[in-house]
């Protein structure tokens, strides 16, 4: 028998999503991880609705993508969303290139990733996608005792023509070996109305971006000129977390230097610990960073949307 190639067959456009494909209108991809994976009931929920009250209010059309019974869903309606939100802890399949397969092959409901929603947005045609921030190499990953734990995000953005909007790496990662990864696989990474990378919970990473933007038009020309030529690469266009809910960047520095050694200390590794890193950071700066996670969602959505239709209409 033979194996179809086109991952278009498994595609189910929600009908707002596919009209405004086919006119030409914006369009925001956006990942649902953060739903099953990331927050809890009913703050998951909350969040989720924002980030797509956030991009439609821009004039895009939102479009959560899951899997569902062997179909990858691009846009969600409302009880969508609420399975997934109120779904038992575990019985969410996670979705990333690796696991997109056994996640279509299970039955079920699965949430999708990064590198998942990137798929799932370039076979939609879809070329802006909001997230809060993309994965990368894992402190420890290179050197004398080098784990090779690295995200594939950073090869979905090498291989797949999308913009990811985002508040930059997660504060958990080796951050300057992960800009160094994403440029020797050609991936331009520019900062918005800043020139310092942003630091995910705080508005600075401390580091200087690749590149920096003035605004969104400015982002707008350069996404549109980079996906233009026709390189193959995404791109990582960063913004910061909005000031009232940002950490200091000492105090969020501190908190994941602690929460890293703690991690260190009791053994946590793989699959476990960016979970337990997010939650044990929570905990040191008393629900702040989570405030911090949830504002950089939402305003992350609306840039996309700002994004998406400059992109649409100039």
């Amino acid at each position: 028998m033979g194996v179809s190639h086109d991952i278009a067959g498994r595609l189910a456009i929600a009908p707002a999503v596919a009209a405004a494909l086919a006119a030409g209108d914006p369009v925001v991809a956006l990942e649902s991880t953060l739903i099953s994976h990331g927050l809890p009931y009913p703050q998951n929920l909350q969040v989720a609705l924002a980030a797509e009250a956030a991009a439609r209010a821009t004039g895009a059309v939102p479009a959560t993508v899951a899997i569902h019974d062997g179909r990858i869903l691009v846009g969600l309606d409302g009880a969508a969303l609420e399975a997934l939100a109120t779904a038992p802890e575990g019985s969410i399949r996670k979705a990333a290139r690796p696991s997109l397969a056994g996640a279509l092959a299970a039955g079920g409901w699965g949430a999708t990733t990064v590198s998942a929603t990137m798929i799932a947005a370039h076979a939609a045609g879809i070329i802006v996608f909001a997230t809060g921030g993309i994965g990368g190499v894992h402190r420890g990953a290179i050197g004398a005792r080098a784990t090779l734990d690295i995200s594939s995000d950073l090869e979905e953005l090498a291989r797949t023509p999308v913009a990811v909007v985002c508040a930059g790496p997660k504060a958990i990662l080796d951050v300057p070996a992960t800009l160094e990864y994403l440029e020797t696989r050609g991936v331009p990474v520019l900062a918005v109305g800043q020139e310092e990378l942003p630091g995910f919970f705080a508005r600075s990473a401390g580091i200087r971006a690749p590149a920096s933007v003035a605004d969104v038009a400015a982002a707008g020309e350069l996404v549109r000129t980079h996906l233009g030529l026709g390189l193959g690469s995404g791109l990582v266009v960063c913004v910061p977390v909005p000031t009232a809910e940002a950490l200091p960047e000492p105090v969020a520095r501190e908190a994941v230097e602690a929460a890293i050694h703690e991690a260190d200390e009791t053994g946590v590794r793989g699959h476990a610990l960016t979970p337990w890193l997010l939650a044990r950071i929570a905990s040191l700066t008393h629900g702040a960073s989570v405030r911090a996670n949830t504002s950089l969602i939402v305003n992350d959505a609306r840039v996309a949307g700002e994004l998406a239709t400059y992109l649409a209409r100039s």
